[in-house]
């Protein structure tokens, strides 16, 4: 075992995260509060109950390193690369292997804003339920106020800032389709390692600690004075399909990985179908050839090539599409529509 490579890039599951050592002093976010928040080191996420993705998943050496260096200086990775080649993934492998439970994914869009990753409060539901609380005390008596953490949950990037020991995994998938404001937004989110929640920090003297329910579904999270602050900073991941261009701020603060793209590489595509479809690789040559001849005029995505290895080897061969007919019907190219009669 490479003793500096806390993520091996194994396919094997294992507690070296145990290795990881103290934070750059600029980095620490105060491993000694009381609170922590326990977390399913093993859970595959609600809805996962099929294999892993990140169990297929096979890195490269400059993926490892990479993956190593943000865990060490508790900075997000950002990740580019074209479609199909992994980048997403990559998240489900690392939290796999270094048993960091559920991956917490914040899809990002042009109308994302900071506060969607970090909470949502039910205003109207804490309004309705006061009104009905006044109408029905008795005249004589005050109505007992209501417990504010029903009202408030954590969004994938609040979830991943609370207390736990251990880092969390969050995936914030596709910041290049963000609007322009939300990098600089995450800056100070990421160099504070937290957040407040105002409508907790007006109510703190009357209700100091609230409980609140985090993105997982798993413990809830306690919250103090409104504040919510990391024990250990998340492994942030964030991917881009190279759409734009990120501020100078916003890139000094990531540690940078750019993926190659597969589908010139004959061992490695073999080597994603062997992972994803064990045995198929031997019968997948005219498909991993056809899908990179096919490339050369196109873009593709690994995620097409398997799909097709599956369609040639896994159902009947009777009445099927040969695989010219399947090249058009699974292989169409990412930045062109499909060809006439497909």
């Amino acid at each position: 075992m490479n003793e500096w490579r806390i993520y091996q890039g194994s396919d094997e599951p294992h507690d070296g995260i145990g290795r990881l050592p103290p934070p750059p002093p600029w980095r620490d976010f105060g491993a000694g509060r009381d609170e922590v928040t326990p977390f399913d080191r093993d859970s595959p996420g609600r809805g996962r109950q099929r294999l892993p993705l990140g169990a297929a998943y096979r890195a490269d050496d400059g993926t490892v390193e990479a993956v190593n260096t943000a865990l060490y200086l508790r900075r997000p990775l950002l990740v580019t690369g074209d479609p199909g080649v992994g980048k997403s993934t990559l998240a489900d492998a690392v939290a796999r292997e270094l048993r960091l439970g559920t991956v917490l994914r914040w899809s990002i869009n042009s109308r994302t804003t900071l506060r969607d990753g970090l909470y949502r409060y039910d205003s109207l539901g804490r309004l309705e339920e006061a009104g009905v609380a006044r109408h029905s005390a008795p005249a004589d008596e005050v109505p007992e106020r209501a417990d504010l953490g029903r009202y408030v949950s954590l969004g994938p990037l609040g979830t991943a800032l609370a207390p736990y020991a251990l880092p969390r995994v969050l995936l914030i998938d596709e910041i290049d389709k963000s609007d322009i404001d939300l990098p600089n937004d995450l800056l100070d989110v990421f160099e504070e390692g937290g957040f407040d929640i105002p409508e907790l920090a007006r109510a703190a003297d009357h209700q100091e600690t609230v409980r609140v329910r985090p993105a997982d579904g798993g413990a809830p999270v306690t919250v103090v004075r409104g504040t919510v602050q990391c024990r250990a900073f998340p492994l942030v991941i964030l991917t881009s399909n190279g759409e734009r261009e990120f501020p100078p701020a916003f890139l000094r603060r990531c540690v940078r990985l750019q993926l190659p793209s597969a589908v010139e590489d004959e061992d490695r595509l073999r080597a994603i179908v062997r992972a994803h479809l064990p045995g198929a690789d031997e019968d997948a040559d005219a498909v991993i050839s056809a899908f990179m001849a096919h490339a050369s005029t196109g873009e593709l995505a690994t995620d097409q090539l398997l799909n097709a290895v599956y369609l040639m080897t896994r159902t009947s061969p009777e009445g099927a599409p040969g695989l010219d007919r399947l090249v058009r019907l699974v292989l169409q190219h990412l930045n062109a529509t499909a060809p006439a009669g497909t």
